[in-house]
């Protein structure tokens, strides 16, 4: 059965520096979430405390119709009583046992029979791809198949909930890539409510049903990839969401539906708004030309970034610089003059002062 998970005004402090502050948040039944964000924002502090392994400073934590943790209330369960499997960057595997006793080591625990242990055992290092591995010891294996086995010990305890913390940090790039497609896979098949922390924003972005950008302990934004990609809620998570980064020019609003930024005036929603302003806009969402081109602004090719499958362009103009991302190699060349065009339906606005969200 899907297990939700429910955090209310989650706070924990390390001396006087608050990591977690009054965080809420809820996890539906079956769904991937990604904790996101920069070292020290808290992510893996609030993964510890879902796991039992940090004792909050105040709120609660439900998971499923369980109370696992309530600071009012006096409860904190250990990590044991509350049905949760963990990957850890460092594959906590024993080095002096087999695979299968890796596997099994916390199902003997609970006195599980020799043939159901076996047929866990089978099935959990199939899901992985690591049949015939049983025999061999973690120094006999690469990086990628040991966090493999690892992920199988977690799948044959068969828990309600998955919990990991950065489980593909210490592989290399490729290999990243192969097990991005493996774990959401696995999370496919089993079901489970997953909790995933990463600093990495493409594993967000790729596995997740939902991501918590995190910033100094709090939830800045939580949404499906598209929206936190396509419309972040500030310019923290516009700025921290992208690559190459988004374009974050300051303006003023001038006219209805307009934003002026000095060289040039911009096309885009205004609900209203008025004063100085910040527009984001993505570098695959402007269209550049080599040739004038009605409503186009001319800039100048400062630089020209080819990378196979597609090219990165930095454009200027004054002290205005813009980052354009185009497909396939790229026919400009340096110091080329060019023309920019933007779609007012793919920009968003954003107040100067308080950094939030006001059109898109």
């Amino acid at each position: 059965m899907e297990t939700s998970i429910r955090i209310s005004n989650l706070t924990k402090k390390f001396g006087k520096v608050v990591a977690l502050d009054h965080v809420s948040l809820v996890i539906e039944p079956g769904t991937f979430v990604t904790l996101l964000g920069p070292s020290g924002c808290g992510k893996t502090t609030l993964l510890r405390c879902v796991a039992g392994l940090e004792d909050p400073d105040g709120g609660e934590i439900i998971i499923g119709n369980k109370l696992v943790f309530s600071f009012d209330k006096g409860i904190s369960l250990p990590s044991s009583k509350r049905d949760l499997g963990l990957v850890f960057q460092n594959y906590a595997l024993w080095p002096h046992m087999k695979v299968d006793k890796n596997i099994t080591f916390a199902l003997e625990i609970q006195k599980m029979p020799k043939e159901e242990m076996d047929k866990r055992v089978k099935e959990s290092l199939k899901e992985v791809q690591m049949e015939g591995y049983e025999d061999r010891y973690p120094r006999e294996m690469s990086g990628g198949q040991q966090q493999r086995i690892a992920l199988a010990r977690m799948l044959a305890y068969r828990p309600k909930v998955f919990l990991m913390d950065e489980p593909l940090s210490n592989l290399d790039a490729r290999l990243r890539m192969d097990m991005r497609a493996e774990l959401k896979r696995l999370h496919h098949v089993a079901g489970a409510t997953t909790i995933y922390v990463t600093h990495d924003q493409v594993e967000a972005l790729t596995m997740s049903t939902n991501i918590a950008v995190m910033k100094e302990g709090v939830v800045q934004q939580f949404d499906t990839p598209d929206k936190v990609y396509h419309f972040p809620a500030n310019l923290f998570v516009a700025d921290f969401i992208g690559n190459p980064k988004v374009n974050l020019l300051e303006g003023a609003v001038s006219g209805q539906n307009s934003v002026d930024l000095g060289k040039f005036k911009i096309p885009v929603g205004t609900n209203n708004a008025t004063g100085k302003v910040v527009v984001g806009i993505r570098p695959e969402d402007i269209v550049i030309s080599p040739q004038p081109v009605p409503g186009g602004v001319e800039f100048s090719a400062y630089s020209v970034l080819p990378s196979g499958a597609d090219s990165t362009i930095v454009a200027r103009l004054g002290k205005t610089e813009l980052t354009i991302r185009v497909m396939g190699i790229s026919k400009i060349r340096m110091d080329d003059k060019i023309w920019l065009k933007f779609d007012a339906k793919t920009l968003n606005l954003y107040d100067k002062e308080s950094g939030n969200l006001i059109a898109s």
